[in-house]
């Protein structure tokens, strides 16, 4: 292994909370049931995708030009949260790990499905960090498809059997197995048979790698 793929949500840090209360602000206008069992679904998920999920509950049909709206509202009360967010909300533990993995020579990326990347890992204090950002702005197709992951290999001139891809979302192994890269999971992510090294915390990276 030369490079390891994080994901980002989940991962490297929890937004679950603000997507969750954008999300609930959206439906509850819209006057649709929202919980966070439906919120769970659009873990790893794209925004339009996530917007899909909870509009099966709506009685009425709605022209793209209103799902790009109701997306647009979203992203805007979701970015609003964002700026609560700062550098204490990386925890010790990942910031000590993507150190010691930056001095063991690893490539570090991220691949992650959100438009808002770039902004969040700035709000934590990571803006410079990685050799490489997939996101949100640069794919056509969210996980499980591959090209995230595949996107980010590309940019650091790798080939996907020298990367790890470490998720915590199921659609984010199925995405790294169909991409021909291993992967750590966390949380529900171990769970799945393609996850290669199911790990309990994120330091655990660290008896694969170092």
């Amino acid at each position: 292994m030369k490079a390891v793929i994080f994901d980002l949500d989940g991962v490297i840090c929890f937004t679950d909370k603000y997507h969750y209360q954008a999300w609930k602000a959206l439906a509850d206008r819209l006057g649709i049931y929202f919980d966070e069992q439906i919120n769970n679904r659009l873990r790893g998920v794209s925004r339009m995708a996530s917007l899909d999920i909870i509009l099966e509950r709506s009685e009425k049909e709605y022209s793209q030009e209103e799902k790009d709206a109701f997306a647009a509202e979203k992203n805007a009360l979701y970015v609003e949260l964002l700026q609560q967010m700062s550098p204490a909300d990386l925890s010790d533990e990942v910031k000590s790990t993507l150190d010691e993995l930056r001095a063991a020579g690893y490539l570090l990326a991220i691949g992650s499905s959100s438009k808002n990347t770039k902004l969040i890992l700035s709000r934590l204090g990571l803006g410079d960090f990685f050799d490489a950002i997939s996101d949100g702005t640069n794919i056509t197709h969210s996980k499980p498809h591959p090209e995230v992951f595949l996107m980010a290999a590309d940019m650091l001139h790798l080939p996907p059997a020298e990367c790890l891809v470490v998720e915590d979302a199921k659609a984010g192994i199925e995405a790294a197995s169909a991409g021909g890269f291993k992967s750590a999971g966390i949380g529900e992510a171990s769970e799945h048979p393609d996850c290669t090294y199911p790990i309990a915390h994120f330091a655990y990276l660290k008896t694969i790698l170092v």
